[in-house]
């Protein structure tokens, strides 16, 4: 994970997950992934999100935050999983394939990101760069960087991402919690 990838790399992603996307949707069998025709990055463990959107609004966001196995695998089974998974909406229809759009993130390995006090959390993360996880007890959450186009405030976007981990939204200010951070690099149809 130490390099960018290539333009031919991430076409290469784009076209597994469009793939995965349609045939899952369709209850067809997945494409087998010869990964020795692959560029090796691509063999290479790598943690990625899918994000399925309509006309700019998420339809679907699957992924993972830790590396376990081949990339173009990670990116086939997220796409496949943002597509029936997602528990926040139905699965997609195969009417609607022709109107999603993918989005692929490949993440950095997470950093703890330690503080003292809310307002040091709130200077140490950085908008628009910065993946934010935060983690209290069995209860996480993340938040890829692309979330801050929504939620430009720091304050705002450690409050929802609390609501999402299942706290209230000020838990952030009232105790410590686990927070690390990550980047990502984003690529999309």
């Amino acid at each position: 994970m130490g390099h960018t990838l290539s333009q031919d790399e991430k076409s290469l992603l784009l076209n597994i997950a469009r793939d995965a996307l349609e045939m899952s949707v369709r209850a067809e069998p997945l494409p087998t992934i010869d990964l020795s025709s692959l560029p090796q990055r691509l063999n290479e463990n790598g943690a990625s999100f899918v994000t399925l959107t309509i006309q700019e609004r998420l339809r679907g966001c699957i992924g993972t935050l830790e590396a376990y196995q081949p990339l173009a695998l990670d990116v086939q089974e997220h796409a496949v999983a943002a597509a029936l998974q997602d528990p926040r909406f139905p699965r997609v229809r195969p009417e609607e394939l022709p109107t999603i759009k993918i989005e692929v993130s490949v993440l950095t390995p997470r950093t703890p990101l330690h503080y003292e006090t809310p307002e040091e959390l709130i200077e140490k993360i950085r908008p628009k760069i910065d993946g934010v996880v935060l983690q209290d007890g069995f209860r996480k959450a993340t938040f890829l960087p692309q979330v801050w186009e929504k939620l430009h405030d720091p304050a705002q976007f450690l409050s929802h991402l609390s609501l999402k981990m299942g706290s209230r939204a000020d838990v952030w200010r009232k105790k410590p919690l686990d927070v690390s951070i990550y980047q990502v690099e984003e690529f999309h149809e």
